[in-house]
This record gives structure tokens, sequence and C-alpha cells, in this order.
């Protein structure tokens, strides 16, 4: 599973040919959890309240780009995720 991003001790992943609706898994610590790109909406595991707002702003801030990595992963294009930048302007 590619990171496509880190920020803040996040993690941010994408399976390859992973199942719709479109998604990405963000990992803190002991926590994980199932994002929905499109609403933010967590559908399985958890974040604490303060990495899920870090979580949230930076899937809004970059919607297009998840989309596209989404888009990518489904066809099992493992080398060309590509990084997406961090809250922290890393990626």
């Amino acid at each position: 599973m590619p990171t496509i991003s880190w920020f803040y001790g996040i993690s941010i992943r994408m399976f390859l040919n992973d199942h719709p609706p479109p998604h990405f898994h963000a990992y803190y610590e002991s926590s994980v959890a199932q994002v929905l790109i499109e609403t933010g909406e967590i559908v399985v595991g958890r974040l604490p309240p303060r990495i899920r707002r870090f979580v949230e702003r930076w899937r809004r801030r970059y919607i297009a780009e998840l989309m596209d990595a989404w888009n990518r992963a489904e066809r099992g294009e493992s080398g060309s995720l590509g990084r997406i930048p961090g809250l922290d302007g890393q990626s």
C-alpha cells in the first residue's frame, strides 16, 4: 500500500485495485481510519479528534489530487500514484 502523503506523524496511504467508493487510509500511532475522499466521512476505524481535523483540512485542500491518485490506484499503477504535499508543506 503506497504512502501518498506524510505530515505531523500522519501517514496517508492507498491500496492498489481497492474497492469503491474512493477512499484513503490514514494512520497515526495506533489509530487507523478509512476516509471517503468525497465527503471526509470515516467509514472504518477512528482517529483522535485533533488528528481527524488535520486529515480533514488536508483532504479538503487536496481532493482533486486524491481523486487522481485513486484513479491511478484503481488501474493498478503502483509506480505513479505520486506524492501529495502534507499540511506542513512536505510530502
